[in-house]
């Protein structure tokens, strides 16, 4: 038995780990890379055929975590895609978003290289197309928390709630080798406790091997109520100086999570009462998933639900699907709230906004998720003096800010919280899904603490179980 790492190892994205036992093959994950310096791989030949993989099982519809399905299907995957219910709905959003986003940049690029005369290579085309897209879906096979089902010959998998988003999960495996069982725990992105709409993440007593995120590992996070305060204080202060607050917004959770602070900060009188954008499609398709799926929240949103209030919804509240009401918007005089995609600026309406407001010292551009090395929203986050965005370079004017405490990814204190759960440490646990200097921190940290052996793993390397 053993596992090579495909993807997050000494970076964040791209999450592709591949399981292997005597009988069996199967993928966890199938991830995008989305920082600029490893991008490249999408690219590249998958490193396993793809026909050789069993099945796939999917922790979360994050595109880091999913978006490479439509070419490992299209390069010849057959076996089943297993997840929750809410990540199959909300992964089919996420892969049509993201084939329809290469498509247009693709075409996007090919009319600016035509323009200046330069000769493309492979960012004129697409990654993969709606249509490959559309071709996962039948692979799907829902399957709910805590139910245990066999995935492989000789390989069990129970799927357990990750409180990272709606429908994620840890995964559990059972391996059978030669009469021996081993017990394997993928955390997948580990949420936080006491969060708004989701439960808690899930604590395991036991495991041989742990593959754990680290994306946190050596930061902590603002409480919630500074957070909200911040929030508020930013959208007051912007109001007043007249400009626009543009928050580059994760579809899946964050925007649902904004909406819910925003509507609890309406409702307590304590920001002005200002249009609020979500130009989206996909933010607003997923919100319809969200309504679909309340068993999947916490006891406090179902409470609120039961009371008649409406989570993701208020006066003023405009979802903008079309790209017409997307270039209306700009024509509105006065302040608003925009919240559009990409959460990390890599591509999608996002960067139409900031064009039109990077320059404008009275507007703030706000930053509420993990921005990755590489990506233009850590770019724009470490407040260079100039930016480049479709093409053009815009002189940096607008403020810029950060709300950590949103953030639905566990901090190092909690991640120290939930891996100190085990009653029996592990044998081995594989820090991934981390920047290179933050995953040995953290690997450091848990090396201080236990006495389980701790690896950081690199990319590509296999190791034997």
């Amino acid at each position: 038995m053993k596992i090579k790492f495909l993807g997050a190892a000494e970076n964040v994205t791209g999450s592709r780990f591949l399981v292997e036992s005597d009988k069996s093959r199967i993928l966890i994950d199938c991830g995008l890379y989305q920082e600029r310096e490893f991008r490249s791989r999408n690219w590249e030949d998958f490193p396993v055929r793809p026909s050789e993989i069993d099945n796939v099982i999917l922790t979360h519809a994050h595109l880091d975590h999913c978006g490479y399905l439509p070419k490992l299907v299209r390069e010849g995957f057959k076996g089943k895609i297993f997840c929750t219910p809410p990540t199959a709905g909300i992964v089919q959003i996420s892969l049509m978003d993201s084939a329809k986003i290469q498509e247009e940049d693709a075409e996007f690029k090919k009319r600016r290289h035509k323009r200046a005369g330069r000769k493309g290579a492979h960012p004129e085309i697409p990654l993969y197309t709606t249509k490959d897209a559309k071709n996962v879906f039948s692979r799907f096979e829902k399957v709910s928390y805590q139910q245990e089902i066999q995935i492989s010959p000789g390989i069990k998998a129970t799927l357990y709630d990750a409180g990272h988003i709606l429908g994620s999960a840890m995964v559990e495996l059972k391996i059978n080798e030669n009469g021996k069982e081993k017990n394997l725990i993928f955390s997948g992105d580990i949420g936080r406790w006491d969060r708004p709409i989701l439960r808690n993440p899930t604590i395991f007593e036991k495991a041989d091997f742990v593959f754990m995120e680290s994306t946190y590992g050596n930061r902590l996070h603002e409480e919630k109520e500074p957070s909200l305060k911040k929030l508020q204080r930013i959208i007051v202060e912007t109001k007043e100086a007249g400009g626009n607050i543009i928050i580059p917004t994760f579809a899946i959770e964050r925007a649902q999570e904004l909406l819910y602070d925003i509507n609890k900060l309406l409702r307590e009188d304590k920001i002005p009462h200002l249009l609020v954008f979500v130009n989206s499609p996909m933010a607003i398709n997923v919100t319809e998933v969200f309504k679909e799926y309340p068993d999947y929240f916490d006891k406090e949103a179902r409470a609120l639900l039961k009371e008649g209030d409406c989570l993701f919804d208020f006066p003023l509240l405009k979802m903008t699907r079309t790209t017409a009401e997307s270039k209306a918007r700009n024509y509105i005089k006065g302040t608003s709230i925009i919240m559009a995609g990409s959460g990390m600026c890599t591509g999608g309406r996002i960067k139409y906004h900031l064009v039109n407001n990077i320059v404008r010292p009275e507007s703030t551009i706000l930053f509420v998720g993990y921005q990755a090395k590489g990506t233009l929203g850590r770019e724009i986050l470490e407040r260079p003096k100039n930016v480049r965005i479709l093409g053009q370079t815009y002189p940096v004017r607008a403020r810029i800010e950060k709300i950590n405490g949103i953030s639905a990814h566990a901090d190092k204190d909690e991640l120290l919280r939930w891996v100190s759960g085990f009653q029996k440490q592990p044998e081995k646990i594989f820090i991934v899904h981390g920047e290179k200097e933050v995953s040995a921190d953290f690997a450091s940290t848990l090396r201080n603490k236990l006495k389980s052996e701790v690896i950081v793993p690199k990319y590509l390397q296999e190791c034997s179980l």
